[in-house]
């Protein structure tokens, strides 16, 4: 059986790839506080960055299945940035503000469901809903 592969990097890769065909300008809202993100501080407003994403903004960006990476200008000084696709909460067009939310649950594949016989033995667990 093969392994189901997280959802998220195919759908940014999507969602980049129709905002531009649109002709408008991608954006990405990124958690900077995120373990790997490598994003200029300055800029960081309450613990996320929203970053441009459009062809025009970016050099060598790079929409990978792990990671997102491309070479910026911020306040004219140039800057690497880096950070893991399970950094990214949410694209959007900036025109429009049309785009998608993710979710915790699109950061890999769904745990497997129990067959109706460990069902039986399963005891029930509560979630804090806030």
């Amino acid at each position: 059986m093969k392994k189901a592969l997280p959802k998220r990097p195919y759908l940014l890769r999507a969602m980049h790839q129709w905002i531009t065909e649109c002709g408008h300008t991608p954006h990405v809202i990124v958690d900077a506080g995120r373990d790997g993100a490598e994003v200029p501080r300055a800029y960081v407003k309450d613990g996320k960055i929203v970053l441009n994403l459009s062809e025009a903004a970016t050099q060598r960006l790079r929409l990978g299945n792990d990671a997102v990476e491309f070479d910026a200008r911020f306040g004219g000084v140039k800057h690497h940035v880096h950070f893991p696709v399970s950094a990214v909460l949410g694209v959007y067009a900036k025109e429009t503000g049309e785009g998608m939310v993710f979710s915790e649950q699109e950061l890999g594949p769904e745990p497997p469901r129990p067959s109706q016989s460990e069902e039986g033995t399963r005891r029930p667990q509560l979630k804090v809903v806030k």
